[in-house]
């Protein structure tokens, strides 16, 4: 072992201990999102997607949340957890999709469609969720639209888990024409590849690829599906078509399967922003902090508990 892999290895024991002491002092939770780097991910109090985490902080009786995620996830804890500071480590962690969509620009297609009920996508930030109806995640997204009264939807801002909960329903949906561009990196020669070079492999995606995708696959899942889904099936191999970092936690809890990423280059750069020191940092200064203004949260409040009230 080199002695700069030493220092390294040194410098990452101190910073995990660092965190540990001061988690404690500030009764801290620190929550980590599946696409997190896996030594972000080795310090979690809870692993998972960015609803769950939400209404895991909310549950527990810690001052401060931790969110290693991106902006809207932090967003997502501030509004369900109003009296706690959330931190995200880093500010500048943000998320292309959701700011493909902002209020502005709904409330003038709003005013287009006045019969349609939006459905926004978690995926946003919490300005476009105070003017939606309602919120859903990737994994309720057709129940949360089969639910509604309304026979228009506009789904904002994700067009291909808009486009998949279509194919579901017998609901008009109006596709918002943002994207994933992670996801979008997953091209069909991949998959067809990987197939011919494991043909007993089983292939998952998420539902934020393209339809041309997920029409090679055997099951379209969210994260949190997906993880569900490596410890149900018989399956020794998987290919898995969402962010990489994912695959981290599936050989963690699955150590008898393999995991082969659709494309290893399936990268969210956003995700990878946090470090050991960003989180130390976080702690020790409690900032950043991600608050919601109240008159936002309400409203977004609004859209994410009719979800809650659908999906339990």
């Amino acid at each position: 072992m080199s002695l700069r892999t030493t220092a390294d290895k040194n410098n990452r024991v101190t910073l995990i201990d660092k965190i540990s002491k001061l988690k404690e002092e500030r009764n801290a939770v620190i929550l980590v999102h599946n696409y997190q780097p896996g030594e972000i991910q080795d310090i979690g109090d809870f692993i998972g997607d960015s609803l769950g985490l939400s209404r895991i902080a909310a549950q527990t009786d810690a001052d401060v949340i931790v969110f290693c995620g991106v902006l809207f996830m932090a967003e997502t804890a501030s509004i369900l957890c109003p009296n706690k500071t959330v931190l995200l480590p880093d500010i500048n962690a943000g998320c292309p999709m959701a700011d493909m969509a902002t209020a502005e620009r709904l409330r003038q297609k709003k005013s287009e469609m006045p019969n349609a009920s939006v459905v926004c996508y978690v995926n946003s930030t919490a300005e476009v969720k105070a003017e939606s109806d309602v919120c859903c995640t990737s994994a309720n997204a057709v129940e949360v639209i089969a639910s509604l009264d309304a026979e228009e939807i506009l789904f904002v801002p994700d067009q291909h888990l808009g486009h998949y909960a279509s194919t579901q329903t017998n609901k008009n949906i109006v596709l918002w024409p943002g994207f994933c561009p992670s996801h979008m990196l997953i091209q069909p020669d991949h998959i067809i590849q990987l197939k011919q070079q494991h043909p007993q492999a089983k292939v998952i995606v998420h539902p934020e690829c393209r339809h041309n995708i997920i029409a090679l696959t055997d099951e379209t899942l969210s994260t949190s599906g997906m993880c569900r889904y490596a410890q149900k099936s018989d399956a020794r191999e998987i290919v898995v078509g969402t962010e990489i970092g994912i695959i981290h936690r599936l050989k963690k809890e699955n150590p008898g399967k393999t995991f082969i990423p659709a494309y290893k280059g399936t990268i969210c750069p956003d995700m990878k922003l946090t470090t050991l020191e960003k989180v130390a940092r976080a702690l020790e200064t409690l900032s950043p902090e991600i608050k919601v203004p109240e008159d936002i949260r309400l409203r977004a409040k609004a859209s994410v508990d009719k979800m809650l009230a659908v999906s339990k």
